[in-house]
This record gives structure tokens, C-alpha cells and sequence, in this order.
């Protein structure tokens, strides 16, 4: 078998790369570490500058407190000092001034990483286990509510795993589509629920009438029985599964080599 010639990170930052369209502004949300920055931020950030080398060179980010920074100039690390230091078209300090623009409805998309991810795509990151104290308390919600309620096309990036695809989170953070069919419709949500969510072996999207997470596509190399295998529900399926289209040689090359060659986003925590 020959060894393919781009990582898991590599397909899903490409995957991301094409749904980005030019002249859109996404929200990144914020990582801790390790394989936690890597899917919030890391890959995000890569796809981003993917889309702006490729097709869409207006697509532009806002990442904590930077609105466009300048993804051609991507710090050696994101630390705080180099973090202040990032060119950016602007820093503000309120982060109200933040959720004012989701609130309005100013980002087109936004990347979404969570420990839990149900059926419907409703995320949490508030705490495990569903009594009270709880098993495990989490981050909190930070801004991720109001992402999902008001941001035109959240995309969930995360990795597939039977703990953290469960038929029913334990708590809602961030309301997908809540029950499905038209229960996220009759909360008076403005924003219209979560487009996609890519993982490290298959991409989903969620059925238009139902609303309950729909395969999409495996990533070449995987199985349908391992994709489901590694699910606590049954997604919708219909037909046979299509494969996510692999990097391109050119593709892998700018990623490796222009946007992130020193590690900094990805490379030093790939799990691949």
C-alpha cells in the first residue's frame, strides 16, 4: 500500500480550504493546546490562508482580538508576544465590540471544536456527565452560543470518537439543530445551524428535513464500518459514500512549505 503523500491535517485543511469563498470574514475561536489548538485554531488558520492562495484572496479571519491579520506573516509561535506583535488591520480591545459584529451577523463563517457533538449538531464544552456537580467541567461556553445562533455557516472541526459523538450531548452550549426538523427554526435562531463538520476520517453535513447529521464523504484509506465504528449514533446515509478529494501536490506544497513551515499551526502536533 503507498503511503500517501499528505497528512490527515493536510485533507482536512484543504476539505476547509474549499468551502472558504472570497471576500467572507470567518471567526476563529480560541485552542488550549496540543491536538485542541490544532483543530481550533491551527488548521482553521492554515485553511484560511489555503483559500487565500488558491481562490479566494479577500477571505479574511478574526482570531481573538485580531481582525486580519496578516496570514502571510503567521508568527514563529502564538505566543502573547508575538501575538501583540501580529499585523493586523485592527486590535480591538472590547470584546464586545466582537460579539456585537456576530450578533449582527457580520461573519459568513465561523470553526467550531468540541469534546461533545450530538445528532443534530448541537456542541458542548461546558461539562461531562450530566449531574450535578458534573463529572468534568469544561472550558464553558465563552462565545460559541452565540457563533452557532448567528453566524451564517458554522463549520465543527474535530475528531471522531464514540465519547465525543454521542446521540445526545450532555449539555448544550451552542444549539445546532437542538431536536431536529424544525425545533432550532421555532426557537427564532436568526443564524441557519451548523454546515459541516469535518473530522479526521469522514466529513458530515446535515439533512435538510430531519437535520440529523449526514455522511458526506469518508476520507480515502477509511471504511464505512470504521467511520461508524467510531460513532455512538448511526448518521444518515444515502447511497454509496462519496471520498473527500486528496491533496493536491501543489496544495500540500504551500502548506508545508509557505503557510506554515516552521509547525507553528499544525505540523508539530499532527497526529498523522
Amino acid at each position: 500500500m503507498n503511503t500517501p503523500h499528505y497528512t490527515t491535517e493536510e485533507l482536512m485543511i484543504c476539505a476547509i480550504a474549499r468551502e472558504l469563498a472570497d471576500d467572507q470574514l470567518g471567526f476563529v475561536g480560541l485552542g488550549t493546546a496540543a491536538r485542541a489548538f490544532t483543530l481550533a485554531v491551527g488548521i482553521p488558520i492554515a485553511a484560511a490562508r489555503l483559500a487565500q492562495l488558491s481562490h479566494a484572496p479577500g477571505f479574511s479571519i478574526y482570531w481573538g482580538n485580531l481582525l486580519t491579520p496578516a496570514l502571510d506573516n503567521i508568527p514563529d509561535a502564538l505566543c502573547q508576544d508575538a501575538y501583540t506583535r501580529w499585523p493586523a488591520a485592527a486590535s480591538p480591545a472590547d470584546v464586545g465590540y466582537k460579539i456585537d459584529m456576530v450578533t449582527r451577523g457580520r461573519f459568513d463563517v465561523s470553526f467550531e471544536s468540541a469534546p461533545q457533538v450530538d445528532q443534530y449538531g448541537n456542541l458542548n464544552i461546558t461539562e461531562i456527565g450530566g449531574s450535578q456537580p458534573p463529572e468534568t467541567r469544561l472550558v464553558g461556553c465563552l462565545a460559541q452560543t452565540e457563533h452557532l445562533a448567528f453566524i451564517k455557516r458554522p463549520i465543527i472541526v474535530t475528531d471522531l470518537s464514540r465519547r465525543s459523538f454521542v446521540p445526545k450531548v450532555d449539555f448544550i452550549t451552542s444549539v445546532g439543530y437542538l431536536d431536529g426538523g424544525d425545533s432550532r427554526s421555532r426557537l427564532g435562531l436568526p443564524g441557519p445551524g451548523p454546515a459541516l463538520c469535518v473530522t479526521n476520517k469522514a466529513i458530515f453535513d446535515f439533512h435538510p428535513r430531519s437535520k440529523r447529521m449526514r455522511l458526506r464523504s469518508l476520507h480515502p484509506g477509511e471504511t464505512l464500518s470504521g467511520v461508524l465504528a467510531a460513532m455512538s449514533f448511526q448518521p444518515e446515509i444515502e447511497g454509496e459514500p462519496a471520498f473527500t478529494p486528496v491533496p493536491t501536490l501543489k496544495e500540500v506544497q504551500l502548506i508545508r512549505e509557505v503557510i506554515d513551515p516552521k509547525g507553528t499551526l499544525y505540523q508539530l502536533h499532527a497526529g498523522s
